[in-house]
């Protein structure tokens, strides 16, 4: 079966500073659940903020390192996910069911590509 990872982008600037709620973290967790029971998901994780990341660039044969926050970014990517699908439309409806669990206030892309194998 293929393999599939969604990033969920959000937009840092706008997303709650408390975090997601308790309501939406039972939510994600039911569904955590479910994908895991029926064999689908693989890994599944949050990124800290990008005020705690680092970037690190290959550029004209040089190395070099940036500390974030990256102010330059407005989407950055808030997680992940790796399931193994039958296809690409059962990654999206898990997708689709992933940002349904969020609040209306949320503002949230899910890109969904399939792992290249081979």
């Amino acid at each position: 079966m293929p393999r599939f990872l969604t990033l969920i982008r959000i937009d840092e600037k706008n997303a709650p500073a408390e975090g997601p709620s308790p309501e939406l973290q039972e939510r994600m967790g039911a569904l955590f659940e479910e994908i895991t029971k029926a064999g689908v998901m693989l890994d599944t994780a949050g990124l800290t903020p990008t005020s705690e990341g680092t970037r690190v660039t290959w550029s004209g044969g040089k190395i070099s390192c940036t500390d974030g926050p990256f102010t330059e970014s407005k989407e950055v990517i808030g997680g992940y996910s790796l399931i193994q699908a039958k296809d690409k439309a059962e990654a999206l409806e898990w997708a689709t069911r992933f940002l349904r669990t969020h609040e209306e206030y949320w503002t949230i892309t899910a890109e969904v590509r399939q792992i290249a194998e081979g």
